[in-house]
């Protein structure tokens, strides 16, 4: 079992950056790859980001490639979405998740999944 709690989310201007965390419990963090997933309300959640279990490699969303990036500590069994040039429609509710595979964007694949952090970008 991977217990996920992500923190960061806020309130942030159009053009802004903020630093989303993902902590994970347990001793296997580094087994699991990771993904971060975004839900705005009346959509379907959607891919945004996932890295490799080293963090050697690192996959985005079309929509984010450039101004997100993701990394992970596996000391601190954390893993991060560095985002910056925020825009509007940036806003929604931020999961990451875990998955034992390189799952990319196949949000089956994904076992653990986090309570999710808001993100609300104001124009």
């Amino acid at each position: 079992q991977v217990q996920l709690v992500e923190s960061g989310g806020g309130l942030v201007q159009a053009g802004g950056s903020l630093r989303l965390s993902c902590a994970a419990s347990g001793r296997t963090f580094s087994r699991y790859a990771m993904g971060w997933f975004r839900q705005a309300p009346g959509k379907e959640r959607e891919f945004v980001a996932a890295i490799s279990w080293s963090g050697g490699s690192t996959y985005y969303a079309d929509s984010v490639k450039g101004r997100f990036t993701c990394s992970r500590d596996n000391a601190k069994n954390t893993v991060y979405l560095q985002m910056i040039s925020l825009k509007p429609e940036d806003t929604a509710v931020y999961y990451c998740a875990a998955a034992l595979r390189y799952a990319l964007v196949a949000i089956n694949e994904y076992d653990f999944w986090g309570q999710g952090t808001q993100v609300t970008v104001s124009s």
